[in-house]
Parts: structure tokens; C-alpha cells; sequence
């Protein structure tokens, strides 16, 4: 008897729950909603035990029947299960019991979360068979396309806002990609990809294959709950773009609980976005479901910078009902959480990263995450991606002669200070 390898049965909106078949689609043609990935869970139960998981080698991948492929793996095969950190250190300077940073700034290739998302869609997009990829992005899916198309064969573009940091745009060319640039922000840019798509039959990772691309966000979540030895953790600060991470790490901890991977456990599961693009946080903060878009993002977060968010009505709702929060740092703030992890913990993280240390300070100080309880932070970055945001805030070299006597005379100037 053939084994089965597909342990997902479909779309189905997330609005009026009309179910569709796997297709490349992610918009409901009754009503409008999104589609999100349909699974066999009483089929999965049976197979994915602890033990099995455990047995698989460390990628997200040993959790493969709840990633929406049909086959093997064909790209991305080495992503995920990146060190979960204890970070003691960061603990006593936030004042909070216990931290564990979860360290995407090592993902395999491109040093960010992004590539699980991609890993999962490009692999799919190879199932329906398209040679051509694409994406818009504020800069680490940009990268991640990029980078997995080219070990995959595939052709890829990818359209980003033109003043993205020079970090990531060499980070995205070096693959030798179609990178085309655009005067406006990240929504005019996600707007032009729509109309793109709807022209030119190519798999666009976040709209036509969004469904299955976002799936891969709840690996992130999967490792978090084993690493901690099959436990969900007190709180989770998860920072916000798009919004649809936030909610991937809630479906992902319903189904370990589901599954019995997990004993059930109340998770407050937080969000974080800078000032100067926060409109999923200053909804929550307001006490409403609908957010504002912001037309024109001001910040140093670019990552971040996701004026009209397509998951920000269910980011909000996620925050809402595990009982979390949202914080929103400025961007001297961002510099200072960027720092404090890097000193603290030896994790040199993008903006987003700064955004999310500085929002859980903030959410210890208000209260919101209790001095006594454990929290995670979610850092999907690397720092070296975003280095602009602290040139000259880091100090300078200090420089002598090749003098013993100068070296001696620069300690005792330090000892002094």
C-alpha cells in the first residue's frame, strides 16, 4: 500500500469557510477572504509522535506533515531549527524570571526567518510546475527567493521599495535575480505585484501561493514548543509586518496541543512594531479590530514597514485573545534593543530584532508580561542585513602604536574611566 505523503486536504476561506482544492489561488471567489491550508489532523495524530519528530534530522522539516507539500522536500531541505537561547544575562537587565531568545539570525541560507516561508512555497510552486518565481518585499524575502530559486533552477523577480537598505539589495543581486526597484512604498509595491501576477501566470510567493508560503511561519513555533522540552511558553513577542507570522505562531501552538505533542497551556502571545509603522499596535492599544493604515511609514524598520497589513485583522485578534499586548519603540529604542542583545547575549539582530527587545522592555515595565513568568523572543534576522541603523552608536576603535608601553598607558586610562 502506498504510504501517504499529503496530510493536507485543501483551502478554505478563512471568512465564510467555503473550501477550494489546493490550487495556486489564496483569495475566496464568494466573499473575498483568505484562504488558509485545510489539514487531516485525526490522519497526522497516529504518525507524528514525539518520538518520530525527535528521530527526523533538525530542520523544520521533521515536522513535515503539517507543512503543505505533496512530495519531498526539493528546496530548502537544510532550513530551520535554529538555537533556542537562554539568555540569563538579557533576563536580569529586562527584570524578568526567564528569557529564551529564538535565533533566526542563523537560518540556512540567507539569515532569516524568511526562509522557512520560502522553503515551503518554492517547494509547492515546483509542485504545480512553475520555472518562474516571484515576490514582493521589504528586504529578507527578497534574499530568501533570491537565494533558494537559485539552488532550485528557478528564475526569479523580485520588486522591493527602492530605498531598501544596501545590505539586502546586494543580498538579493549576488543570486543573480531580476531585482527591479520601485519609487513608492512596500503597499504600492505589493499593489503592482498584484496587477503583475494577474497578468504573467508566475508563482508570487506572498499573493498566489500566500496560502502554503505561510504555513512555513509555524515551524518557528514547532521548534520553540520541543526545544523547550514539549512545553508553550508563558509569553512570545513576535514582531509585525505583514501580521501573518503572529498568527502562524498561535496556529501552530493549537496544533501541537491538538496533536497531544503538548499539554495545553495559556501562551499571551505579544506583537511589536516600531512608531513609526505600527498600525496593528496602535489598534490594540486602542481597543478596536480595525486598524488605520499608515500611507507613508516613517522608521528606521524597514522590515517592518507594512503600512496596510494583510493579516492585521487577524494579528489583532491573535493579541486579543491569548491575552497579550502590542508595543511600539521608537527608533532610538530599536538602536538600544539591538545593543542590548548584542552585549547581553552575543546576537547581532536586524531593526526588527531591536524592535522586538525594546517592546518586550517595555511590556515587563507596563506590567502586561509578569516579572515572574518565562518569555520568547522571536528574532528573525541578522544584524549585518540592517548594519546603517547603528553606525555611530557603537563607539570607535581606539587606536596606539604597535607600543607595549602605549597598550599599558590605554588600560590604565580604561581603569581610570
Amino acid at each position: 500500500m502506498k504510504t501517504k505523503t499529503r496530510f493536507f486536504t485543501g483551502l478554505k476561506c478563512r471568512e465564510c469557510g467555503k473550501a477550494y482544492p489546493p490550487d495556486p489561488i489564496h483569495v475566496c471567489g464568494f466573499c473575498f477572504g483568505p484562504l488558509e491550508i485545510n489539514y487531516d489532523y485525526e490522519a497526522i495524530q497516529p504518525i507524528l509522535t514525539r518520538a518520530c519528530i525527535e528521530s527526523r534530522p533538525p530542520t523544520m522539516w521533521r515536522y513535515r506533515e503539517l507543512l503543505p507539500i505533496e512530495g519531498e522536500v526539493t528546496v530548502g531541505a537544510y532550513v530551520g531549527y535554529t538555537p533556542l537561547m537562554k539568555a540569563d544575562r538579557l533576563a536580569k537587565q529586562l527584570g524578568v524570571r526567564e528569557v529564551w531568545v529564538k535565533n533566526d539570525t542563523v537560518n540556512y541560507p540567507t539569515l532569516s526567518f524568511k526562509d522557512r516561508v520560502v522553503s515551503v512555497a518554492l517547494s509547492r510552486a515546483k509542485e504545480f510546475g512553475y520555472d518562474i518565481v516571484a515576490c514582493a518585499s521589504t528586504g529578507n524575502l527578497a534574499n530568501s527567493v533570491a537565494a533558494n530559486a537559485a539552488s532550485a533552477g528557478l528564475k526569479s523577480y523580485i520588486f522591493i521599495p527602492a530605498d531598501l537598505e544596501p545590505g539586502k539589495v546586494l543580498g538579493t543581486l549576488v543570486y543573480g535575480t531580476n531585482l527591479v526597484g520601485i519609487h513608492g512604498t512596500y503597499d504600492q509595491v505589493n499593489r503592482l505585484c498584484s496587477e503583475i501576477g494577474g497578468r504573467y501566470k508566475w508563482a508570487f510567493v506572498n499573493i498566489n501561493i500566500r496560502p502554503f508560503y505561510a504555513e512555513g511561519s509555524k515551524a518557528m513555533a514547532y521548534e520553540i514548543a520541543e526545544q523547550l522540552g514539549w512545553k508553550l511558553p508563558d509569553n512570545i513577542v513576535v514582531p509585525m509586518a505583514g501580521g501573518s507570522l503572529i498568527t502562524k505562531i498561535d496556529k501552530a501552538f493549537k496544533e501541537f496541543t491538538k496533536l497531544g505533542l503538548v499539554s495545553e497551556h495559556p501562551t499571551k502571545i505579544h506583537g511589536a512594531q516600531p512608531e513609526g509603522c505600527s498600525p496593528i499596535i496602535n489598534a490594540v492599544k486602542e481597543g478596536t479590530e480595525i486598524f488605520r493604515p499608515v500611507g507613508k511609514p516613517d522608521t528606521i524598520v524597514k522590515s517592518l514597514a507594512i503600512g496596510n497589513p494583510a493579516d492585521g485583522y487577524y494579528a489583532i485578534n491573535t493579541i486579543n485573545r491569548t491575552g497579550g499586548y502590542g508595543e511600539n519603540p521608537c527608533d532610538q529604542e530599536v538602536v538600544e534593543g539591538i545593543k542590548m542583545l548584542a552585549e547581553c547575549e552575543g546576537v547581532f539582530a536586524e531593526t526588527a530584532g531591536g524592535t522586538v527587545v525594546s517592546a518586550t522592555r517595555r511590556l515587563i515595565e507596563s506590567g502586561k508580561i509578569s516579572r515572574d513568568e518565562s518569555v520568547v523572543l522571536c528574532i528573525t534576522g541578522h544584524g549585518l542585513k540592517t548594519k546603517e541603523a547603528v553606525d555611530g552608536h557603537c563607539g570607535a576603535p581606539q587606536t596606539i602604536n604597535p607600543s607595549l608601553n602605549e597598550f599599558e598607558e590605554l588600560l590604565a586610562q580604561a581603569k581610570h574611566a
